[in-house]
């Protein structure tokens, strides 16, 4: 798992565009297009694009067991 903690801090609610191994960041922008076409002019052909969050909102899923009366 990939730690993007210092992603979130620096890029707040930007789109960014990250090598395959999300170790680096090609390019950001406020917007996909932008960020996406900047790393296309820098050689990269498919970049992994994400939304970077505003806040870090930690989330706890769970699943809801319904049982049916038979």
């Amino acid at each position: 798992m990939t730690d993007l903690t210092s992603v979130q801090k620096k890029y707040k609610g930007k789109w960014v565009a990250f090598t395959d191994d999300l170790k680096s960041v090609i390019s950001a922008s406020k917007d996909v297009k932008t960020a996406y076409n900047e790393a296309l002019k820098k050689g990269y052909n498919k970049p992994t694009l994400f939304k970077v969050p505003l806040h870090i909102v930690p989330y706890v899923g769970f699943i809801k067991h319904v049982a049916k009366n038979i």
